[in-house]
């Protein structure tokens, strides 16, 4: 039987990693789950899985915590601090599932405890790519990608040395607005955009990959987890979702990881590592899906991708500042304050501003970050 913690376990990678656990119960024993704050449903799951620590984001939520969790046993805590405490609380895998740089100092809590980590949080690769790597290297920890996408790569890039890959391709699947042209997307509505055709999300999430933000984002992950050079990774619009990653090798050969569009499929090729579990999910029935189609993206339409690659490009603390301002301009548009297509607007503008040097420390990338959401919040009030 191995540990595990779920940071973020009441959202929709939480949601699906405990559905595994659940099904087999027999293999792990549940240390630390936190949340937000839906503290009902956190207490729920720290009851059904026995876990000894449930942890409240939202410190105002404890003493609702503490009363939905009387007479278990189970210790309640809150705040930042008890985040990165149920992170380090040496499980043998930790789940980094909790949304935006909130988990950033939490998923380094649990890097330093030398164990395994999954990782879906992509703002710490984004934010603190360079710091976090260094820290996995430092610690002997194990980092396991659980981004379908960036899942996929590792699976193809199984037994193979990086100096053979010849590009490492991330499929999107282009998101609920693929085909909209410059007028509809002027006009488009959170309630649209928070509607994946393809993948059940969170909002933000959702709107990330509406944008192409998303895959930007991925992008500069790709670039930290698999260094082929920045060069070697493309993007290639790919609406069935199917087909999750491609890796091209110098002699010609293609590998592709196909599987249905379940985040379960990741994760639990992250649980079992280096081995493979049963999941629930059907077979593929390639007849059924009868064809495979790919674009290249429309950088006009959706120029995230394009934003993200010139802040790879840029360097020093560009990516951190991407973030930051994408975050900040989601959160307004799902407020109602800003359209669709100022997102990647005022993203642009906050990145043509002065951009640090690279954070050499976690302390040095939340500070970039907090004063970038200065900054894109001031922008957004001229929009």
């Amino acid at each position: 039987m191995r540990t595990i913690s779920i940071l973020g376990a009441t959202g929709s990678i939480g949601a699906s990693t405990l559905d595994l656990v659940r099904r087999n119960r027999e293999d792990w024993q549940v240390i630390a789950l936190t949340a937000n704050g839906n503290v009902l449903e956190l207490a729920r799951l720290a009851k059904e899985f026995g876990a000894a620590l449930a942890v409240v984001a939202d410190e105002a939520a404890l003493p609702q915590l503490r009363e939905a969790l009387s007479g278990s046993g189970i210790e309640a805590a809150s705040g930042r601090q008890a985040l990165c405490d149920a992170a380090a609380c040496g499980a043998d895998v930790t789940v980094a599932a909790i949304v935006g740089c909130a988990g950033l100092a939490p998923t380094m809590a649990a890097i330093q405890q030398g164990k395994t980590v999954a990782l879906a949080n992509k703002e710490a690769l984004v934010s603190a790519g360079d710091v976090l790597m260094a820290s996995v290297e430092r610690y002997g920890a194990t980092l396991l990608p659980l981004d379908s996408e960036h899942n996929a790569i590792f699976q193809c890039l199984a037994g193979n040395d990086l100096e053979n890959v010849r590009r490492i391709t991330l499929t999107a699947s282009g998101g609920p607005f693929r085909t909209w042209d410059a007028a509809q997307l002027e006009a488009a509505t959170a309630a649209q955009a928070v509607k994946h055709p393809n993948w059940s999300m969170g909002a933000k999430i959702s709107v990330d990959s509406a944008t192409m933000f998303n895959k930007g984002l991925e992008l500069i992950e790709a670039w930290h987890l698999f260094p082929v050079g920045l060069e070697r990774i493309q993007i290639v619009v790919h609406p069935q979702s199917v087909i999750h990653s491609l890796v091209e090798y110098r002699d010609g050969s293609t590998l592709a990881q196909l599987g249905p569009s379940d985040m379960r499929v990741p994760i639990a090729s992250c649980l079992a590592w280096p081995d493979r579990m049963v999941t629930p999910m059907e077979p593929l029935d390639l007849p059924a899906l009868g064809e495979l189609t790919f674009f290249a993206p429309d950088e006009h339409l959706f120029p995230a991708t394009r934003l993200a690659r010139e802040a790879a490009e840029t360097g020093g603390a560009a990516p951190a500042v991407l973030n930051a301002a994408n975050e900040v301009a989601v959160a307004a548009f799902l407020a109602g304050q800003i359209g669709f297509t100022h997102i990647a607007a005022n993203v642009e503008r906050v990145l043509a501003g002065d951009i640090p040097p690279a954070p050499c420390s976690l302390d040095e990338v939340l500070t970039i970050d907090h004063d970038t959401r200065i900054v894109a919040r001031e922008l957004l009030e001229l929009v």
